[in-house]
């Protein structure tokens, strides 16, 4: 909310000042007279030792404002009434010269009105606020702020209940558009972000039909289905877990400030003042694009339809016969709908969980020793910070000692790993500090994940997505040990580097268990951008397809299932795969192999869809051009470019618009098309992203998929943003891989250069070919 009228809610003075409070230092201990302050203000009424004590009435002489009702101590306390030249009245509780309590205040000049609750002059409770325009918010305040749960009405007779946050719909939360009909309107139930669905949601068309799916931002994003109508006990089972909200609340409520005007009651001053996607067009994120989007006239249609959008854009459509239901046995119901879709990935490690002790004893070593060694001075690494004797043991009793904590984990054995080394390279990733013991050591609990590869390593991700925790294997401790000098180096030479970020190394034994090596990492997936997919990439072919799982956007997908060619500009291309042969030379100086690239991309908008042999003069990208922020923003509301991509100059001036992703380091790309500057991307609902290597990179993307029956290809074509890096990089061409590289030429003697265990220099040409297939140069 809006909170430029509060400067008229506060006289010139809270307090009388202490001149004003001894101007009659002879006065009786309890009087009641008149005094004409020296600076002209008029205060008459009960006095105490010469100070307001009481009732009175006080005129301050530069602005007219005029208050009267109770005084403590020289301060307005109690009940009282404050009155402005413009018209506007309060009425109600003060406390130590603030309005504090119950109370009312109307502004006859705009006809706006609010009855609640208050605190130090702000709207502070529940409250009933009637604004000018015919909008009406009754529900909870923060600091001036809509927050809280609350009940909407606009002037139209759109309404809204659910959740706010900051003076917009954020949480849980019904919005209905209310028509002539008797039936009503539109309505959707689900989650909202910023004024915006975002999250699960229901949405229902007002002539019947509805959609249950996720939205991104106002825009459908991801699996859902669409029916003339939902069972109602898989909505009844939703609502029950809290996945949509329950609408028994939505019933009108009494109004308990029902003498307030409603002439021209608004809550329509802090929502359209920033435009939120509420008052746009009535079906959110369902309307406009080129795709078969939903409208009211198709919800008469008993058809079941399971779809699968991207930012808005329908990417594939299966007709059911009925609704889905999952295969495995589970006691909730659930739609055709991947379990992912529903929370973030992972298992929240919560108590009775197998690796809740483990996550105890790792979140206290790191906060202990990250928080040991902050303090020290700021110095450059020496020879002495590398190898064993840099790491030092730490014992942490249950019951504590002098030096640790007491804790509710196992009695266990920190040790911690090269610390000077790890605390210069997360500064030099720019991670503060505080932000990186809050983000895995606070109060919220880890996520583990499912092991994507063979190792058997477990991972771990922070509650905020920013940092991967992963398990290692000695040999794997080992080698990162004895390259961590020349890693340290690499990364300092390379500031826009590929290769894994890592920010700690660290082993716990517990007294009854066996020993957990665990290395902190950057997770380049971190990002506002959803990842529609995601690739694990390694150049070989040998077993590198997920043709027998079920693939969905979390699913970590291989070599062979790359249907895809991702063209970006040149210049960009070229410093990719010069940067990707860099970091491929030094893994392979540390024979290192069995390395990958880690690819991910987020979907925009499907350009083009032909069908026929392939034609790369006609889906490869025009140059993509560079325009100022205004004209971008012109060009969004003339062309309709509110699904594709952007590129905007960098202006250095507003960097503090730009949404800066986790321990981004390193210097910006530059376009040809803006002669070599430096530029963002220019996303709508998003904001503006750093482009990096590697990290926000917009390309086309070219998917072809072959036809068997007449021998042609379908081919779809993506505005893409893409992120990129080299994952895995601690496993030498030991004598193990030796063996396992003799064994799989023997079996498989057909291609045995097909097999991932191959030696270092083959692995790196091998990989380094793969990834030049990937990234083709566009045909002159």
């Amino acid at each position: 909310m809006d909170d430029s009228n509060n400067n008229h809610f506060k006289p010139r003075s809270n307090k009388l000042s202490h001149s004003q409070q001894n101007h009659n230092p002879d006065a009786a201990a309890s009087t009641t007279g008149e005094l004409t302050l020296p600076n002209g203000d008029l205060y008459s009424g009960t006095l105490s030792y010469g100070v307001p004590e009481g009732t009175g009435r006080y005129v301050w002489s530069d602005s007219g404002c005029e208050y009267s009702g109770g005084w403590r101590r020289g301060m307005r306390h109690g009940n009282g009434t404050t009155r402005w030249p413009s018209g506007a009245v309060y009425e109600g509780e003060y406390s130590a010269g603030f309005m504090d309590g119950q109370g009312t205040h109307v502004d006859a000049s705009s006809y706006s009105s609010y009855k609640g609750q208050w605190k130090l002059d702000r709207k502070h409770g529940v409250g009933l606020q009637a604004h000018a325009n015919g909008d009406v918010y009754q529900g909870s305040w923060v600091h001036g702020q809509m927050d809280g749960h609350g009940w909407y009405t606009w002037s139209n007779g759109n309404s809204y209940v659910g959740t706010m946050r900051n003076g917009l719909m954020s949480g849980k939360g019904v919005l209905t558009w209310k028509t002539s009909s008797a039936a009503g309107g539109d309505s959707f139930q689900g989650n909202w972000l910023d004024g915006a669905p975002h999250g699960y949601g229901l949405y229902t068309w007002e002539g019947g039909g509805c959609y249950l799916g996720t939205w991104t931002r106002g825009l459908k994003d991801g699996k859902g289905t669409y029916c003339h109508t939902v069972p109602a006990a898989v909505v009844d089972d939703l609502r029950k877990r809290a996945v949509l909200p329950d609408i028994s609340f939505a019933a009108d409520p009494e109004t308990p400030a029902a003498s307030l005007s409603r002439r021209n009651s608004g809550l329509g001053m802090p929502l359209t003042k920033k435009k939120p996607s509420l008052q746009r067009r009535r079906s959110i994120g369902v309307t406009g694009g080129p795709d078969k989007t939903l409208k009211s006239e198709d919800s008469c249609s008993p058809m079941i339809l399971e779809r699968e959008y991207a930012q808005g854009v329908l990417i594939s459509e299966i007709v059911l016969d009925k609704w889905s239901l999952p295969e495995s046995s589970s006691r909730k119901l659930k739609l055709g709908l991947s379990r992912a879709m529903l929370k973030r990935p992972g298992e929240t490690i919560i108590k009775g969980h197998r690796s809740y002790d483990l996550m105890l004893c790792l979140q206290l070593g790191i906060r202990y020793t990250v928080g040991k060694i902050t303090p020290i001075p700021d110095r450059d690494v020496r020879t002495s910070d590398y190898g064993p004797k840099a790491s030092f043991w730490m014992n942490f009793p249950k019951n504590g000692s002098k030096l640790t904590p007491s804790h509710r984990a196992l009695d266990f054995k920190w040790k911690d790993y090269c610390p000077m080394v790890f605390r210069n390279l997360r500064e030099m990733f720019k991670i503060d500090t505080a932000d990186y013991m809050i983000s895995i050591s606070g109060s919220d609990a880890l996520r583990e994940l499912s092991s994507p590869g063979k190792s058997g390593s477990v991972f771990f991700l922070s509650h905020d997505d920013r940092f991967m925790i992963k398990t290692l294997r000695k040999s794997e401790v080992q080698v990162l040990l004895r390259m961590l000098p020349n890693y340290y180096r690499h990364v300092q030479n390379y500031e826009n580097t590929l290769v894994t970020k890592f920010f700690g190394l660290h082993r716990v034994k517990p007294s009854s268990g066996q020993k957990f090596r665990f290395v902190v990492m950057g997770n380049m997936f971190c990002t506002e951008l959803r990842i529609h997919r995601r690739f694990d990439l390694k150049g070989s072919s040998l077993g590198r397809s997920t043709e027998k799982i079920k693939i969905d956007e979390n699913t970590t997908l291989k070599d062979m299932d790359l249907n895809y060619s991702f063209y970006l500009e040149p210049s960009w291309r070229e410093s990719l795969l010069k940067q990707i042969e860099i970091d491929s030379e030094f893994l392979r100086n540390h024979r290192i192999m069995d390395y990958s690239m880690l690819l991910g991309f987020h979907y925009r908008v499907r350009r083009n869809l032909q069908i026929g042999p392939s034609c790369p003069e006609r889906i490869l990208p025009d140059k993509l051009t560079v325009l100022s922020e205004a004209d971008a923003a012109e060009e969004d509301s003339a062309y309709n470019y509110q699904d594709g991509m952007i590129l905007v100059q960098r202006d250095k001036d507003k960097n503090g618009l730009v949404v800066v992703g986790p321990h981004i380091r390193g210097s910006r790309l530059r376009s040809s098309s803006a002669c070599f500057e430096e530029v963002d991307l220019l996303l709508p609902r998003t904001g503006r992203l750093p482009i990096q290597l590697g990290v926000n990179m917009p390309a086309r993307a070219e998917k072809e998929e072959k036809q068997e029956d007449d021998r042609k290809s379908l081919h779809h074509v993506y505005d893409v943003v893409l992120y990129i890096g080299i994952i895995d990089i601690l496993q030498k061409y030991n004598t193990r891989k030796k063996i396992e590289h003799a064994y799989k030429s023997i079996k498989y003697k057909y291609n045995p250069l097909s097999i991932s265990s191959v030696e270092p220099q083959f692995y790196s040409e091998r990989f380094l070919k793969f990834v030049c297939t990937a990234f083709p140069s566009k045909p002159t």
